[in-house]
């Protein structure tokens, strides 16, 4: 059974933000001029601008998908154009709009699950050539056959499944509702802000589509925002390379230098470094290795006292206690070393790995040779009068933590500590 992976609600945050905007703005029968201008010419300014970054970062998925949608954008608007001036539809309207119906989602989908592979330009021409393969195909079709093509997409091919708020061909909403299974089901095996966008995008546009020549701006908006959801998925992903470490999920150096330049006079920084760690990969390997460290980073991340940990680099951490005292950081501290000493890791492969978090307890519990105990080592410091930058305070915490590695580790030393004073173990 598929084990889902941890389900962030701030992935969905912006997605459903712009999808509900979109849906207000559309319905907005009347915009002044200055966003009535701005909608026109936002698709393709996301696209020239949201484009260049996907190239330049080599996201070749984002920059396909936002091809797709541009394209459907610019094929109704053609048709909504000259159905606006000329107050009828031009001859081939109907077929087209029934071809990007269809069109639409089985490309986004396709895209959408298509991952970027190792050779990136032999990806991104991939990519290329499948669109110009199906679109060279719908066209060929359309012109060769009009008549046929048309009929048999209006076909009604399941009475059963037809409603009468069906505005769209039939084939087009079991399309849907797959791809859209298909992208919720791909957020579940890896939740990514993309992986989150994607499935939003999706029912911006099934919305979109019944209403092209129905809202006047509905089709500029809906497009706008969509191709908006996939360039701020690309900067969420971004941000996060950047600022929060892979393995434990914690925020990692960027981010701890970013915060550190906006703390004020009084804080207390916490230095944790996890006991025989070296042992840990010699012993056990490097997948063991890891397993520790996401252990102490999950303990660390529930740190109270308003504290913040973050990954510093290999098997140390640091927390950050804004506007606190040594005396106030120390139950905390001691809470989270308990804690992580407490806990007893099993030794397994994934494959044996329990399907949920009671079983997984049953284990620990009934630990033996195969599970092994972590401890942590933590070394604190309070910023003092003389010492004007964060940095001085970590060297002091750096300082105190080697006092408690000396001490005989799995305890807690203060800066200016000695022995005595460390909080250890029956203490």
């Amino acid at each position: 059974m598929l084990r889902l992976a941890h389900v962030r609600l701030s992935h969905f945050l912006l997605p459903l933000a712009l999808l509900g905007g979109g849906v207000l703005i559309a319905r907005h029968g009347v915009l002044n001029e200055f966003f009535e201008s701005l909608f026109n010419v936002l698709p393709t300014l996301l696209l020239l601008l949201g484009g260049a970054f996907c190239v330049v970062y080599s996201r070749q998925r984002e920059f396909s998908l936002l091809v797709v949608v541009y394209l459907t954008y610019f094929l109704l608007d053609t048709q909504t154009d000259y159905f606006r001036e000329q107050g009828v539809v031009r001859e081939d309207a109907a077929l087209v709009f029934h071809l990007s119906s269809l069109l639409l989602p089985l490309m986004y989908g396709l895209f959408g699950v298509w991952r970027e592979r190792s050779h990136l330009l032999q990806d991104l021409i991939a990519r290329a050539a499948v669109l110009l393969a199906v679109g060279a195909v719908a066209l060929a079709m359309a012109r060769r056959f009009p008549q046929g093509v048309q009929q048999w997409l209006v076909e009604i091919h399941w009475p059963l499944l037809h409603a009468s708020w069906m505005n769209l061909v039939q084939l087009a909403y079991p399309l849907f509702f797959g791809v859209f299974l298909l992208l919720v089901v791909q957020y579940l095996r890896q939740p990514r802000p993309l992986h989150a966008a994607l499935p939003f995008g999706l029912l911006g546009l099934l919305w979109m589509l019944p209403k092209t020549f129905i809202l006047v701006h509905g089709l500029h908006v809906m497009s706008s925002l969509v191709m908006l959801m996939l360039i701020a998925a690309v900067a969420h992903e971004a941000y996060q390379m950047a600022f929060r470490d892979e393995l434990t999920g914690l925020p990692g150096r960027r981010a701890l230098n970013d915060r550190l330049d906006r703390l004020g006079r009084s804080y207390v920084i916490a230095m944790a470094d996890v006991d025989h760690f070296k042992q840990f990969n010699d012993t056990h390997g490097h997948d063991v290795g890891d397993q520790v460290l996401r252990l102490v980073a999950s303990q660390l991340r529930r740190i109270g006292g308003g504290g913040k940990a973050y990954r510093y680099g290999g098997e140390e951490f640091t927390l950050v206690f804004p506007g606190k005292t040594l005396d106030e950081c120390r139950p905390y501290l001691e809470a989270v070393r308990l804690e992580v000493e407490n806990y007893r890791m099993q030794l397994r492969d994934k494959s044996s790995r329990p399907q949920s978090d009671k079983q997984g307890r049953q284990q620990r519990r009934a630990a033996g040779a195969g599970s092994v105990s972590v401890t942590i080592s933590i070394g604190m410091a309070e910023r003092e009068a003389h010492q004007r930058s964060a940095d001085e305070v970590i060297r002091a915490a750096d300082k105190a933590l080697y006092s408690a590695k000396r001490a005989g580790r799995n305890c807690i030393m203060a800066q200016g500590e000695n022995r005595r004073g460390a909080v250890r173990v029956g203490a």
